[in-house]
């Protein structure tokens, strides 16, 4: 029995492929949607790829099982909860999958979702009682348990989950040996937990000796933790995990539609006509010039857990990016579901060589300007756009916190004339801000280079200026 773990660090996610050679058959768990990785790995070892399971519907990517089903025939399997619109096989409580040396124990874990299941993986040729490992999908990570607080809007509580998480944590999991190896679906950056370590394997000793949620407890003292102090979830959340539940177009066919090049003059058209038009360039590189009303998320970051934030999923994008940067851009749209790109800018920003009158460019002020203006009578308002939990953990004097998922919706708090600063942590998100805030009228924003990390780095948590240690020789 082979298990592999495929991880891809801008979304935080883990996928998982076991493969067994006596029978040539393989198993993908929680696949990404570009699943050319997983037929790579199925060829090399002469595998055939017959069974696809979802540990439950993700809500923070769209999965790969329609993908990998039209390539390889194989079954899309679930938990006995889940209810799709496409055919599947349901697994019960306990119910086993066996081919060869390796034996899939299904278990029914709810609590981070109700059709929530985990995998007991056990590798015949060394034990027919203890599992290898445990692909523990949402319900356990490395250092934390799946949030249980995503199913408001559907009517389920996260009180209600939280007990589930609880029972399924200690009847379920928490009976395996310690040197269980631990695969969860997700690692440290991912908004499905608040305490999720770097780590992307683990064994159930180590976690029940570290992890906060599996210390001993009531039920009442467990959900009044877990479901404390989460991450504010990205608005496209709610989106993924329908669409996870629905038959939807593959990635080819969307890639294949949305890989048109547009002119100059088509690309204003859809513009005129609502459209978002998605500069995927660095932060640098759309601060010196730019199509106007054009916002920038790079690609060089949290590319999709942002377009998920602020991007509207059902409304037309257009990209501009690098020349050959496309693809990688409508693929990682494609990642979260927003299939709805319409082609991008041929050339790039090129285009837009012979109109100047329709490339706008962005102020930058570094830590020492931004501090001198502070002093003046008509400072600038400072503009923080991270988190709330980060403004309180330190921010610039006279800053205000409109955190960026909020910024649209909060526009009024800015006024229209007068200058702006806005920051994030290192110039990021502050890079969206801006976009947002042009779109809005805000003509005079300008983006603190360095965000908040550069302004510490020169004034420190209590705005004394830091004395540099150095020497001549040395290069800053």
């Amino acid at each position: 029995m082979i298990v592999k773990q495929f991880y891809l660090n801008c979304l935080a996610h883990a996928s998982y492929m076991i493969g067994d050679n006596k029978t040539s058959t393989a198993v993908v768990v929680d696949p990404q949607r570009d699943v050319e990785q997983y037929l790579q790995e199925a060829r090399r070892h002469e595998w055939k790829i017959r069974y696809v399971f979802l540990t439950h519907f993700h809500a923070d990517f769209l999965a790969g099982h329609l993908e990998l089903q039209r390539q390889t025939g194989a079954e899309i399997c679930l938990g006995a909860k889940a209810q799709t619109d496409f055919p599947i096989r349901t697994f019960q409580d306990g119910e086993v999958l066996e081919f060869g040396s390796v034996r899939i124990q299904v278990l029914e874990t709810p609590g981070h979702t109700p059709e929530s299941i985990s995998l007991a993986v056990y590798d015949l040729s060394r034990s027919a009682d203890h599992p290898h490992c445990v692909l523990t999908g949402d319900t356990l990570f490395i250092g934390d348990v799946g949030r249980p607080d995503l199913m408001a809007s559907v009517g389920v509580t996260a009180e209600e989950l939280g007990e589930q998480l609880f029972d399924s944590l200690r009847n379920k999991l928490m009976r395996f040996p310690d040197e269980t190896l631990i695969y969860p679906a997700h690692g440290a950056g991912s908004m499905c937990g608040k305490n999720l370590s770097n780590e992307t394997v683990s064994t159930l000793g180590k976690q029940r000796w570290e992890n906060y949620a599996l210390q001993p407890m009531t039920k009442e003292e467990f959900v009044g933790l877990v479901t404390a102090d989460q991450p504010e979830a990205p608005s496209y959340f709610g989106y993924d995990a329908k669409m996870n539940r629905e038959k939807h177009p593959v990635l080819d066919d969307v890639l294949q539609k949305s890989l048109t090049p547009l002119s100059l003059e088509t690309v204003l058209d859809y513009q005129k006509n609502v459209a978002q038009v998605l500069d995927v360039r660095n932060a640098v590189d759309y601060a010196g010039g730019h199509l106007k009303e054009s916002l920038n998320i790079g690609l060089v970051g949290k590319f999709a857990t942002w377009a998920g934030t602020v991007l509207a999923p059902k409304c037309p994008i257009v990209i501009i990016a690098e020349p050959g940067y496309e693809r990688e851009a409508i693929q990682r749209l494609g990642r979260i579901g927003f299939d709805r790109v319409v082609g991008y800018l041929s050339g790039g920003m090129q285009a837009l060589m012979e109109r100047p009158d329709l490339v706008q460019k962005v102020q930058r002020i570094g830590a020492q300007a931004l501090a001198e203006l502070l002093t003046t009578t008509h400072p600038p308002m400072v503009v923080d756009v991270r988190s709330e939990k980060e403004w309180e953990s330190g921010h610039i004097d006279q800053s205000i916190n409109i955190p960026l998922p909020h910024l649209a919706e909060q526009i009024h708090k800015i006024p229209l004339d007068g200058p702006v600063v806005v920051h994030c942590a290192s110039g990021y998100r502050s890079s969206t801000a801006i976009g947002i805030l042009e779109k809005a009228g805000r003509s005079q924003a300008m983006d603190l280079i360095g965000g908040y990390d550069a302004w510490l780095t020169t004034w420190g948590h209590h705005g004394q200026k830091l004395q540099s240690t150095c020497t001549t020789s040395c290069s800053r």
